[in-house]
C-alpha cells in the first residue's frame, strides 16, 4: 500500500494551483487582504505570488518585449516579500495550445513562463502574461500551520483570477463567489473598530 503524500509533515493534498485568501485577522502588512496563487506546494514548502498588489511600474520599462503580452494593468506586481529583485511570470495559454517552450503548467491553462525566452515566440500560444517582482514562500509545514490557525482560506482558482483587470477587487470578488457566510467576509471592514 502506497503511503499518503505528506506535505509539511502531515497528510495533505498539494495546493498547487489553488488560491490562498487572507482572512481579516491576518494583519501582516505583506499579506493583509491578499489573494495568493500557489505555484508550488510540496513536502519542502510552498511558493506563491500575490495577485492583487499592482505597482505603477510598466512591464515594458523593466522587461523589453514582454509589455505587449501583459494584460491590463500592464504593470509589474508585488509578488511577495521574498527576493523582490527576482521576477516570476504567469501566463494564460490559448485553448488547444501545444507544448510551449519555457512554460510550466500550474493549473489548466495557467503556468509560469521563463522570462529569458523570446516573448515574440509566445504570441500565438499565450493570451496574456503577468509579471511579479518577488514571491511569497513558506517552509515545510509553515503554510499548513497558518491555514490551520485561520490565517488563510483555500479556494479553487479560476483561469482568469491571476489576470483580472481590476486587481484591487480580487479579494472581495473571490470571497463573494463562495456564497454563504464566506461571502459576508468580503464586506468585513479593514478596521472593525471604525464600524
Amino acid at each position: 500500500m502506497q503511503p499518503e503524500p505528506r506535505i509539511g509533515g502531515r497528510e495533505m493534498e498539494s495546493l498547487t494551483g489553488r488560491l490562498l485568501v487572507a482572512t481579516p485577522p491576518l494583519k501582516d502588512p505583506n499579506f493583509e487582504r491578499t489573494v495568493v496563487l500557489l505555484v508550488a506546494h510540496e513536502e519542502g514548502g510552498a511558493l506563491g505570488v500575490v495577485l492583487n498588489r499592482a505597482t505603477e511600474v510598466p512591464v515594458s520599462e523593466v522587461l523589453e518585449g514582454w509589455g505587449r503580452l501583459a494584460g491590463e494593468p500592464a504593470v509589474v506586481f508585488e509578488g511577495g516579500p521574498l527576493q523582490p529583485e527576482a521576477a516570476i511570470c504567469l501566463a494564460r495559454t490559448r485553448m488547444g495550445a501545444r507544448r510551449i517552450p519555457g512554460f510550466n503548467q500550474v493549473s489548466g491553462a495557467v503556468g509560469t513562463v521563463d522570462l529569458s525566452g523570446d516573448p515574440d515566440k509566445l504570441q500565438e500560444t499565450v493570451l496574456t502574461v503577468r509579471v511579479f517582482a518577488g514571491y511569497a514562500g513558506w517552509a515545510s509545514g509553515q503554510l499548513e500551520n497558518e491555514i490551520e490557525a485561520g490565517s488563510w482560506l483555500v479556494f479553487d482558482a479560476l483561469p482568469g483570477d491571476a489576470f483580472v483587470s481590476r486587481p484591487d477587487d480580487l479579494w472581495p470578488m473571490v470571497l463573494r463567489r463562495q456564497g454563504g457566510l464566506t461571502a459576508a467576509v468580503a464586506i468585513f471592514p479593514p478596521d472593525p473598530t471604525m464600524n
